[in-house]
């Protein structure tokens, strides 16, 4: 097929909706229409703007140093290098848990799990103490993003993969959900609160061992959890009171390697964010070409920036 513009992309599938009229009714067609020529026009912009961005490199890393800057704790994309660290990740939990005997032997950021049955998950922060103990850890600015059944999803994912065919459910890890969120985002002007499955009739604690946990970092006391909640809100380590944790922030926006670190992260966030769009675009146009027969695959690849290969093997993940 031709080297297309986009423009001339956008011409061809108008063709091809016209000649496939006897297929698909004349509101739908122009439906359809509609909506593909909106994601044309979105993925111009992309390439219009893409290549002007990719040039100005210095301009990008000082918007990066900018950024960087006055990040917080309670921004996720800082949050999650912080507590990537096993030792602030444990220093976090014994504060939270109030349990000085807390260690932990593993924690990893940005976890993804897929759920074949549906929607799939990213936390924040995955942590194992020695106890197996499993916790995830996440920080929401949008009281949205804190929802309650957010929290029951994630303590139902982690339990469903945390488990292998053949085990028995007694030897289940206990599991923590902790929300740190901006906002009191269950609005009872509380510290801290423990959520834990109970017996109505009797008031007793139903011992499942799966806990969901909310902090909230508007009190700001001077409790070990208050002063952890002021640490999560500033912009400068030598303004917080937990020296693990300014050291931590301080490698990441003070020290050249961790300045670089950090770079690193955000461009591979924006990369990211790019592939993003180029999977919805593809989405979309391989819904679309469920009625427009002349639609093909090296049309969606070219459009998408996704590679054929790419294209078919997400087709196969929508239908399976």
């Amino acid at each position: 097929m031709p080297n297309l513009s986009v423009y001339n992309k956008v011409q061809t599938i108008s063709k091809a909706l016209g000649r496939e009229r006897n297929l698909m009714s004349e509101n739908k067609q122009q439906n359809a229409l509609k909506e593909k020529q909106a994601d044309v026009r979105m993925e111009t912009k992309v390439c219009k703007e893409t290549p002007s961005q990719n040039l100005n490199f210095e301009g990008i890393h000082k918007e990066d140093l900018k950024r960087l800057q006055n990040f917080r704790l309670l921004d996720d994309d800082f949050m999650t290098k912080v507590f990537e660290d096993e030792k602030c990740a444990e220093f976090l939990l014994q504060i939270i848990l109030e349990r000085d005997d807390l260690i932990v032997v593993r924690s990893t950021s940005q976890y993804s799990i897929k759920n074949l049955q549906g929607r799939s998950v990213r936390l924040d922060i995955l942590a194992v103490d020695r106890e197996k103990h499993v916790y995830n850890i996440e920080v929401q600015r949008s009281d949205k993003g804190a929802g309650v059944k957010r929290a029951r999803y994630n303590s139902s994912i982690l339990d469903a993969n945390l488990t292998q065919p053949g085990d028995q459910y007694e030897n289940l890890n206990e599991t923590y959900v902790i929300f740190i969120t901006e906002n009191d985002a269950l609005k009872r002007k509380l510290p801290i609160y423990h959520i834990d499955r109970v017996i109505r009739e009797t008031g007793e604690v139903f011992e499942d061992e799966s806990h969901i946990i909310y902090v909230n970092s508007k009190i700001q006391d001077d409790t070990a959890l208050g002063k952890l909640m002021h640490d999560f809100s500033c912009k400068k380590a030598e303004n917080m009171y937990y020296k693990v944790l300014a050291d931590r922030v301080h490698y990441f926006k003070e020290d050249e390697e961790g300045v670089a670190i950090m770079c690193r992260a955000m461009e591979e966030m924006r990369n990211e964010a790019v592939r993003k769009r180029n999977i919805e675009i593809a989405m979309d146009m391989l819904d679309l070409k469920k009625t427009i027969a002349s639609l093909t695959y090296e049309n969606i690849s070219k459009t998408s920036k996704l590679t054929v290969d790419e294209v078919k093997q997400l087709e196969k993940e929508i239908n399976a």
